[in-house]
């Protein structure tokens, strides 16, 4: 062969003939693929009268596809869009980079005693059903689970003291009196008397007495006209920080009301210092990426 081709690679298959991975029947369910884009392994085999396998290999092997699970993430309409590239607009023009890491930003955040389970990602190997319920297989979930809410500020230079909101309803008279006072000392302590406030727009920060209580005392703040509705990803906790205190957290520990807040309260300590800074300093580089896409959440 080496004489008579220069190689020893062989010009044909030596095994058997294919008769169903073919290019035909790749060529139908590539074009089943594109004509509708959800099917499952089972029904797209039963309609070309294929084995599964064959047809996760077509896919795998012959056309490089691979299973993705939808993401969910915020609709936004055309205003909010327009709100949003024009909040990305004024930040550029009004704040220098070394301005933005003086922001705070604060945010709430709802946990309870059941944790956080993914369907996706958290997965037990074994081999039945059997032996991955006896290794923790099995996520039980109580109809109505205690509850505890949480504020929290981030900046460049680190965290706040976590506020627990546990009793009863916050409104705008318990933010100005219970996480206000502790945002301006932590800011002033930090920072001194150059810096901002951001918050979102639930109600008790959009309320005009809030609102107020930032102009009088704030050294500045964005207001509510500026932060754009619908933006969680604008925000260090929503896209960076709260998937990293949710990791700290020792779930086991929680079995009450009692042990969650004692668990929150060791958690927000373990919290990587370099996860924080890099999400605050990261966040010029989202608002340059919003303009860039016209206004459409960040991934």
């Amino acid at each position: 062969m080496v004489n008579d081709t220069g190689s020893i690679s062989s010009s044909y298959s030596p095994g058997r003939p294919r008769i169903i991975r073919t290019k035909g029947m790749i060529q139908k369910v590539k074009s089943r693929m594109n004509r509708k884009k959800k099917v499952s392994i089972r029904k797209l085999a039963n309609e070309l009268d294929i084995s599964n396998m064959s047809v996760v290999r077509i896919l795998k092997q012959d056309l490089g596809y691979r299973s993705y699970k939808k993401r969910v993430e915020p609709a936004l309409t055309d205003l909010q869009k327009s709100k949003r590239l024009k909040f990305a607009n004024w930040v550029r023009h009004n704040f220098r980079k070394e301005d933005t890491l003086k922001i705070l930003f604060t945010d709430e955040k709802m946990f309870d005693i059941d944790g956080i389970y993914n369907a996706q990602n958290d997965r037990i190997w074994a081999v039945d059903r059997e032996e991955a319920d006896r290794k923790g297989g099995v996520c039980q979930r109580r109809k109505f689970p205690q509850k505890v809410m949480v504020w929290l500020g981030a900046c460049s230079k680190g965290l706040t003291p976590l506020i627990i909101l546990d009793k009863g309803t916050v409104d705008h008279q318990r933010y100005i009196s219970e996480v206000l006072p502790v945002a301006l000392e932590y800011g002033n302590k930090v920072f001194g008397n150059e810096w901002c406030y951001q918050q979102d727009g639930a109600k008790p920060h959009t309320h005009a007495a809030s609102q107020e209580w930032c102009r009088n005392n704030l050294p500045s703040f964005i207001d509510k006209d500026r932060w754009p509705p619908n933006s969680p990803d604008l925000n260090p906790l929503d896209y960076s920080i709260w998937y990293e205190f949710v990791q700290q957290m020792n779930w086991n520990k929680v079995q009450s009301k009692k042990t969650l807040i004692n668990e929150l309260k060791l958690a927000v300590k373990r919290i990587r210092e370099s996860v924080v800074l890099e999400s605050c300093q990261s966040w010029t580089n989202r608002l340059y990426r919003l303009s860039k896409n016209n206004g459409y959440y960040l991934k």
